[in-house]
């Protein structure tokens, strides 16, 4: 049975329709990887998921909740569907005046469905900080640490609401690319251990070693998903293959390189 049910989903900002009847299933203790061009409707999908867009139309069912964007759902319907997510912005999105225990333990302490004595929470907190690297940063400031610890930082904080699934937006996107590693190691680190995924990304190498399912988002759909192996290493679609070759190759279509390379 799915953990994540996906279905009809449809997204517009003004004139522009973003997702166009998206269906997706995610198994528990798996890992999607959502890939595609700039603009494909990717990032809007994975908000979708739990609520942070609110699409037009089309149902999503995380666990037990689900919601029917359809039918208006309330906003306590939304929030009960969120809770059963943690979510990692591609730029942190640390409160810049808290602590970096503090910003961990926020929505234990004060989220609506948690609620946590702040002394249970920070020992959480704390282990959560250990977990990923950071427990010597706990008393730090957010702009006391690099892009990476951030990054981090905001990892802790999705994981210590427990959820039944992660979200993470082109997590390593925004970082210099000699931390990138750090960050994709604790992801890879948080795979073994069993968590349910989604990612966001534009690392292929990332996708080939860790994900069960890979799924290529063009133009407000799913123009093809399956195995690593299946889309990543034998593509069916044009498209896909397009997309795998640019993103491989930034200079493949430049006439200058090409010569060089034939030569």
């Amino acid at each position: 049975m799915s953990l994540l049910s996906v279905r009809g989903i449809h997204k517009t900002f003004g004139k522009n329709q973003v997702i166009r009847g998206i269906d997706l299933d995610i198994e528990p203790g798996t890992v999607t990887v959502i890939i595609g061009p700039s603009g494909c409707g990717k990032t809007t999908l994975l908000r979708s998921l739990n609520g942070l867009e609110s699409p037009e139309k089309g149902v999503v069912s995380i666990d037990s909740v689900q919601v029917n964007y359809a039918e208006k759902p309330t906003a306590a319907d939304v929030s009960l569907l969120r809770s059963k997510t943690g979510f990692v912005f591609q730029a942190h999105h640390l409160f810049p005046h808290r602590t970096v225990l503090q910003n961990v333990t926020e929505g234990l302490i004060y989220g609506p469905s948690l609620k946590r004595p702040a002394s249970e929470a920070n020992a959480l907190g704390q282990s959560l900080l250990d977990q990923v690297g950071l427990g010597d940063k706990a008393k730090a400031y957010p702009s006391d640490l690099s892009g990476g610890q951030q990054q981090r930082v905001g990892i802790a904080r999705a994981l210590a609401l427990q959820p039944k699934l992660l979200l993470f937006d082109e997590p390593t996107s925004a970082l210099d690319p000699e931390i990138v590693g750090d960050v994709l190691q604790l992801m890879r680190k948080l795979a073994r251990e069993g968590w349910t995924m989604a990612v966001v990304t534009h690392e292929i190498q990332f996708a080939k070693q860790v994900a069960n399912n890979v799924v290529f988002v063009d133009q407000g759909v799913i123009v093809e998903q399956g195995t690593p192996q299946e889309v990543l290493a034998n593509p069916r679609h044009p498209r896909t293959r397009e997309f795998l070759r640019r993103v491989l190759d930034p200079l493949a279509d430049d006439a200058e390189y090409a010569e060089e390379v034939a030569s």
